[in-house]
């Protein structure tokens, strides 16, 4: 029995230090998602900026205000309420790159967790592929440990997102 315990302990440690470790190398979690939509790109691009539209193709988004509009519109931030599953809370988003027609770079701040998406439009004829680098950052280092294990779900959630935003626009 006490064998037993012994190994069962050990795993247990080994199982601990790998999720720390976790932590220690790893800083950021990156991925990609992208879409195409069968509608011109400053057609995509307007709709997709329309920030007076964004919860009828992000139903989760419950509201959307500006905080600080700056001319040119890099530096704008603005605040968002998101429901996931009952439960509400606060995002602050700042716009840092800016290009008609071309990409938006914005940065969010939830909950512990830093994420920038480059969002960039490529026109191909009547059509345009939409693409997200994603690089998501925990504000803790209990957070930084868990987030690769969660990927998966970020990268569902993006893809998800633009999966609604082609439905919604190509309707």
């Amino acid at each position: 029995m006490r064998k037993v315990l012994k190994i069962v302990i050990g795993i247990f440690i080994i199982l601990l230090l790998l999720f720390l470790a976790t932590g220690i190398f790893v800083k950021e979690t990156t991925y990609t998602v992208s879409t195409e939509v069968n509608k011109p790109v400053e057609k995509v691009f307007k709709t997709f900026n329309d920030h007076t539209i964004i919860a009828e193709w992000i139903p989760s988004i419950k509201s959307f205000e500006a905080i600080e509009e700056k001319e040119g519109l890099i530096g704008s931030t603005y605040k968002m309420i998101v429901d996931e599953n009952g439960k509400e809370f606060e995002m602050i988003e700042t716009l840092t790159d800016y290009e008609i027609n071309k990409k938006v770079e914005l940065e969010f701040d939830a909950q512990g967790m830093l994420k920038t998406n480059l969002i960039t439009f490529i026109s191909d004829g009547d059509k345009t592929i939409i693409t997200i680098e994603a690089v998501c950052k925990g504000t803790t280092f209990l957070l930084r440990c868990t987030f690769p294990y969660f990927k998966s779900i970020f990268i569902n959630a993006d893809q998800e997102n633009l999966d609604s935003f082609k439905t919604y626009i190509e309707k």
